[in-house]
């Protein structure tokens, strides 16, 4: 008979053949009835191991099967195999890449160049006028960056994400779209974009209000005493240029749909439309109907709402923005991420300020020459920000469905051309910035200041471009708790660096401090990128990353 220990496990006929113990009988039989059968004792060893796409362990109360003991869990793989080759090969992924971040980069280019030139009209009003409207514009500025910006992340990444489910839900049932009432239904009904745009209608009209009605009080904060010859036309602007919060943020709003449906030629499209309608009206509106600053203002504003028109005009060929689809956790989760990054943009604008003030301590000339350096450190990162923005994009995609092999090939790419970006940039700089330096300053002395920068404008690009690569890493795996409390970490330790170098060695231990900020978000994107918590666990450990 067979051991009572054995449990059958096949349905095969011939599974006997395999169970049924071999054995020898070492002495002779002497009768039939004295024949014993001790067989060997067996024992059945079978591994357990749960599926990669289900992590559920197998269970079984059969006391006669030995489990192996859990494997430990692998390390990450590493990257630097995949980052070491295929530095200049586009592959199809590579041009996916561009074709989001070239677009992006246009768009975000559009809007420090339209200001330049509104800055010009402004400026032959006369110098007063454009005082005040650079401290207008600045106030303005802080709170679009400050609450607006964040928005237009978050909706990037959940747009993109519920995208890609609702297209992976439609290939599995082998359609794009649904029929109701004979009617084909091709547009998409995605409450991530429903939340964003009311979200921004709530925040756009309370921008409105704050701005237009607490106007002298945030020139009081400003520093511009009441009377002083800035304050009145300063008022006038801000109250004017208060009107256009509401298009603006929802305008953002739109180009983070379009930005997780990897459609970045749209808001091209509609920014340079906008900002072409106003330097058209500029010159009208200030000096052909002798509106001044008012007419600066008006012009901005509407370029503002006719952006906005053309976004939510093409938006609403796409989805349905009408019903409502109200989902209450992707409100709480619009509200609590929006938090976060609020808290992160804060601690990136107190460091800059920061730098700005212990600048200007140095004196004018140390001021003037910071300046200049600053600003092209800062427009050279809307380069390198709309590559953030791609891989932010593709990877938020690819999480979103589950396919970790391709997210963890988005990373290693949007990495590696991040860091080609920031080299080829960071040769430009070297060979072109001290002759590109005299297009802001004809003063010697300014331009000495701002040539001894070069080793900071044009050496951190490389370390700049990949701290803004891996923002959008953060981003696209919707990790913005860490990426807020490690900005602030960061900002901290910057800024206590800086109070005390400044001092002592001045603008050069001030570039020092802003090269250790990007650093230090490097760093801190690296230990993040290789750590087991949050969705890193389930990036690099599923879909056979531990084989």
């Amino acid at each position: 008979m067979l051991p009572p220990k054995l449990k059958m496990a096949s349905s095969s006929p011939n599974f006997l053949c395999n169970c049924i113990p071999s054995f020898e009988s070492s002495a002779p039989l002497k009768s039939p009835t004295t024949l014993t059968i001790t067989p060997p004792p067996l024992r059945l060893r079978v591994a357990l191991r749960a599926s990669p796409h289900n992590n559920n362990p197998i269970i079984t109360d059969d006391d006669s099967l030995d489990t192996l003991p859990p494997k430990p869990k692998p390390k990450p793989p590493s990257l630097l195999p995949q980052f070491r080759n295929d530095w200049f090969k586009f592959d199809e992924l590579g041009m996916e890449m561009l074709s989001i971040a070239l677009p992006a980069a246009v768009a975000l280019a559009a809007d420090p160049i339209a200001s330049l030139i509104d800055t010009a009209f402004v400026g032959h009003i006369g110098a007063v006028e454009l005082a005040a409207v650079g401290v207008s514009a600045s106030v303005f500025n802080l709170v679009s960056k400050v609450f607006n910006v964040p928005l237009l992340n978050i909706t990037t990444s959940f747009v993109a994400e519920e995208q890609a489910l609702l297209i992976g839900k439609e290939e599995d049932s082998g359609g794009s779209g649904s029929e109701e009432n004979g009617v084909f239904q091709r547009k998409k009904l995605l409450s991530s974009v429903s939340t964003s745009l009311v979200l921004a209608a709530a925040l756009g009209i309370a921008e409105t209000i704050a701005l237009s009605l607490g106007s002298g009080t945030l020139m009081t904060i400003m520093g511009i005493a009441a009377d002083s010859p800035m304050r009145g036309p300063a008022e006038l602007f801000l109250t004017l240029r208060a009107f256009g919060a509401l298009p603006i943020v929802i305008a953002l709003a739109a180009q983070g749909t379009f930005r997780g449906f990897k459609d970045t030629k749209t808001p091209l499209y509609a920014v340079g439309a906008g900002n072409f309608l106003n330097v058209i009206l500029d010159p009208i509106l200030i000096f052909l109907c002798g509106l001044g600053i008012s007419g600066a203002a008006i012009a901005t504003v509407i370029s503002e709402y006719l952006i906005a028109f053309i976004l939510l005009w093409n938006l609403n060929g796409k989805v349905l923005l009408i019903p409502f689809d109200f989902d209450g956790t992707k409100f709480f989760s619009y509200l609590k991420s929006g938090g976060l990054l609020i808290a992160r943009t804060l601690a990136v604008f107190i460091t800059i300020t920061l730098t700005t003030s212990l600048a200007a301590n140095q004196g004018p000339i140390p001021m003037a020459g910071h300046e200049i350096c600053m600003q092209v450190w800062l427009s050279i990162s809307l380069l390198t920000d709309a590559l953030a923005l791609a891989g932010q994009t593709l990877l938020a995609s690819s999480y979103s469905l589950g396919h970790y092999v391709q997210a963890r090939l988005v990373i290693c790419r949007v990495i590696q051309i991040g860091l080609g970006a920031g080299i080829t940039l960071s040769l430009i700089l070297f060979f072109g910035f001290g002759a590109f330096s005299t297009l802001f300053s004809s003063d010697s002395e300014v331009l000495d200041v701002t040539r001894s920068g070069i080793w900071f404008v044009a050496g951190s690009q490389p370390v700049n471009a990949l701290a803004f690569v891996i923002d959008g890493i953060y981003y696209g795996v919707s990790d913005f708790e860490y990426a807020a409390y490690s900005m602030v970490l960061v900002g901290l330790i910057s800024s206590i660096f800086m109070l005390v170098a400044a001092p002592v060695v001045g603008l050069p231990g001030i570039w020092t401090g802003l090269f250790l900020f990007m650093a230090l978000r490097v760093l801190a994107g690296v230990w993040r990128l290789s750590s087991k918590s949050g969705p890193w666990d389930v990036i690099w450990y599923k879909d056979g990353a531990e084989d």
